[in-house]
């Protein structure tokens, strides 16, 4: 997943604010961080950080997360694609 520093800059060039409270609430707590990842709680949680930073912080929020979520399936899918170059090399495929 993008860190906190991607999110910020990301937010600071679509908004003109970094946001940094949202992301590192986000991020910050390695405890903390699956808890605050799980996409059944955006609602919950996204009323929160309206109530607290405003709209477009909520926003940022939802951004936050789908760019984590489009990063981890971006990823599995390299690793898939990798894993059947190799199975097929294993076979003598390439």
């Amino acid at each position: 997943m993008p860190p906190i520093d991607n999110h910020v800059k990301k937010s600071m060039e679509k908004t003109g604010k970094d946001y940094k409270d949202v992301h590192e609430w986000i991020d910050g707590d390695p405890e903390k961080k699956a808890e605050r990842h799980d996409i059944t709680k955006i609602y919950e949680y996204g009323k929160m950080i309206e109530e607290k930073y405003g709209k477009e912080a909520l926003q940022e929020y939802i951004q936050h997360i789908h760019d984590d979520v489009k990063t981890k399936f971006e990823h599995l899918q390299h690793d898939m694609e990798k894993k059947i170059v190799d199975t097929l090399a294993y076979f003598g495929v390439k």
